[in-house]
């Protein structure tokens, strides 16, 4: 696990700047032989990251009910508290509790014709007993979409495609998700898992971590990396809307979070920056040095990848919060057998 993730200057990635192809390559060589980078450079404020944790440590010190009241379980856009144990990875259950928030925005009732995952589409839930929320979180979510579609772009180029390529994917407004995220401390022998092995859907993820670490990158020889924390940089990694596009050139890296030991919490701060969800994701002609290194996307007959963005976001969401599923969608799900 010596093995650090490399470090790339978001500034450096600008049109014109100084040492510009050199960090491109920098991002291609990350985002295809790890799938995992950090970025620095990114003009976000230090005081903006810690005040989103702040109110995300007193979200989670709230009273049980108080949570309760914005459980995810009652919202058919998949928005809300989870507590620890109620969700699952691959079918394990992950030690953590989370809120999920994305871009807040009106419900979309069923009418004929609108696709399904247009239910995802809604109203965040925020707790009432922190006025403060609310307006933290928008603000970050609105600092950290800027932060993505800066590196998108620089993705694109390194792909040896048009700045703009993946536009038609983002346009008006892409499909962003979030989790504040609190993983209690396990004592030895109770099992450490804060979240299972598992790759992101999205186009881009981002990680914003707290000084505890966790976080762990799978190499393809199936050893891991730690992604220490590191002040002033956030974790990127490639989702599988970006492997898709370009055949397996760019790499959904399989990652996890181990809990802390007894007596220690770890907080952290997810974004998924994604496509648009009526979107198609597109296969990227690379120029032919590229196209001949592209392995091909993972192909996983139990969860298979769709280019049709919105069934394949609906999908996971279904999988993973099978509760919100069953009282919420219990038309789009398989009959037991």
């Amino acid at each position: 696990m010596s093995e650090g993730l490399p470090l790339i200057e978001l500034s450096a990635l600008a049109p014109g700047a100084p040492g510009r192809e050199r960090a491109l390559e920098t991002l291609r060589d990350a985002a295809r032989r790890l799938g995992f980078f950090r970025i620095g450079g990114h003009g976000v404020p230090a005081l903006l990251d810690a005040a989103l944790l702040a109110q995300a440590r007193e979200l989670f010190a709230l009273p049980q009910a108080d949570k309760r009241a914005i459980a995810m379980i009652g919202s058919p856009h998949f928005r809300g508290y989870t507590g620890p144990g109620a969700e699952l990875t691959r079918g394990r259950v992950d030690w953590r509790e989370q809120i999920d928030l994305g871009r807040e925005e009106l419900a979309q009732p069923p009418r004929a014709g609108r696709p399904v995952a247009a239910r995802l589409h809604g109203p965040n839930q925020w707790p009432h007993a922190l006025p403060q929320f609310r307006p933290v979180v928008l603000e970050w979510q609105r600092a950290i979409e800027g932060v993505l579609l800066q590196v998108l772009q620089a993705c694109a180029e390194a792909l040896g495609q048009p700045r703009d390529v993946f536009r038609p994917l983002y346009r008006d407004a892409p499909w962003l998700t979030m989790k504040l995220i609190r993983y209690p401390g396990r004592a030895e022998g109770e099992g450490d898992q804060g979240v299972g092995a598992h790759k992101d859907g999205e186009l881009l993820s981002l990680i914003l971590q707290d000084g505890i670490g966790g976080l762990q990158v799978a190499r393809d020889d199936g050893s891991w990396i730690e992604a220490i924390p590191t002040a002033g940089s956030y974790v990127v990694n490639i989702g599988e809307q970006l492997e898709l596009a370009s055949d397996g050139y760019l790499k959904a890296a399989v990652h996890r979070v181990s809990s802390p030991p007894a007596g220690r919490e770890r907080l952290s701060a997810a974004f998924f920056l994604g496509a648009r969800l009526d979107a198609t994701i597109p296969a990227l002609q690379l120029p032919p040095a590229l196209a001949r290194e592209a392995s091909g996307y993972t192909r996983d007959p139990d969860n298979p990848l769709l280019h049709d963005v919105g069934a394949n976001t609906l999908k996971g969401r279904l999988r993973s919060h099978p509760d919100v599923a069953a009282r919420h969608h219990a038309d789009l799900l398989s009959p037991a057998p």
